[in-house]
């Protein structure tokens, strides 16, 4: 590691505690200004890093600018095989690259921006840097593979507590994989399944989440503006490796006691979609149709125009809100 790396692991280390510059001199077997000036540079850098005579240096607890250090700071497990990254091509592909590789159950892939984020269907995902966060979890379950849809389900509603604890805004959900911000949608979430071919259950899964912090410089464009929403707005505090690491421990809980499905009553308490009339949009079709319920298995129960239900488990709706 650089000058730069070591010291601002020490300060991670010691988030909200005071190191002296002598201390940190000693400690890298470095020159006082070569401290001095690796610190200058990690808060030009973003890092925010106080600086008060007699007293040394302090990394903020809340630090905005993402980490290794700063995420593992917050996870309860703080052993967990953790990978944070400033760029990444899809946060999903390193992580599913990682799972074939062997990765352990709960390895997580966090990064500040993609250059190829993908959402459902393959449609692109905008993931500029500085706005959002972008994370992945590998997950081994004995899970059926039809029964993938509930680590959906699971996810969502782990980014709802994740969010509410670490930043206490509340976020509803909308079925099965969208989540809304005071009436617009700030999140997205994308499942990818391996089978086992011998065992015709599930090798791994990855859970892709997509959360926006913050709008992107010069506001939403034309066609997001009505619809994309974020949780903060620009000059509030965000905490983004608190967030993430909420949200890890969440999603880790709640998918590593599946098939235990409790977690439902909240996922249902939460959602925006039953009782309202929607399009159902499966194998690029559009249908009408009114929502009742959500099933434990994470299905959606509709009503058909002539009359008759049925229960999904794929797709998406449209609300219709006229």
């Amino acid at each position: 590691m650089t000058t730069k790396e070591r010291i601002l692991a020490l300060l991670e280390e010691n988030r909200g505690t005071p190191l002296s510059g002598e201390v940190l001199a000693e400690e890298l077997g470095v020159s006082r200004t070569a401290v001095w000036k690796a610190i200058k540079d990690l808060q030009k850098a973003g890092h925010a890093i106080a600086a008060a005579q007699n007293r040394g240096y302090t990394l903020d607890t809340d630090s905005e600018v993402l980490s290794e250090q700063g995420v593992r700071l917050f996870l309860r497990n703080k052993s967990l095989n953790l990978v944070v990254a400033q760029e990444l091509e899809s946060t999903n592909l390193t992580a599913k690259q990682m799972a074939a590789a062997g990765a352990p159950h709960g390895t997580l892939v966090v990064a500040d921006s993609q250059t190829a984020g993908r959402g459902r269907r393959g449609r692109s995902f905008a993931s500029p840097p500085g706005t959002g966060l972008y994370l992945s979890m590998v997950l081994r379950s004995a899970l059926p593979m039809q029964s993938a849809v509930l680590v959906t389900s699971a996810a969502a509603v782990a980014v709802c507590r994740a969010v509410e604890r670490a930043a206490g805004k509340r976020l509803d959900i909308k079925w099965v994989n969208d989540l809304f911000y005071r009436g617009k949608k700030c999140c997205g979430i994308l499942t990818e399944a391996a089978a086992d071919v011998e065992t015709g259950g599930v090798d791994y899964l990855v859970v892709g989440i997509g959360l926006n912090l913050l709008p992107p410089e010069g506001g939403w464009p034309e066609e997001l503006a009505e619809i994309a929403a974020s949780i903060f707005t620009p000059g509030e505090h965000v905490g983004r490796c608190r967030i993430a690491a909420a949200i890890a421990d969440e999603l880790l809980a709640l998918c590593t006691a599946l098939p235990d499905t409790s977690f439902m009553a909240e996922y249902r308490a939460r959602n925006l979609v039953p009782g309202r009339d929607v399009d159902v949009i499966q194998n690029g079709e559009r249908r009408p149709a009114h929502a009742l319920a959500i099933t434990d298995d994470g299905h959606l129960l509709v009503r058909l125009p002539g009359g008759g239900q049925e229960e999904l488990s794929f797709g998406e709706v449209s609300i219709r809100f006229q």
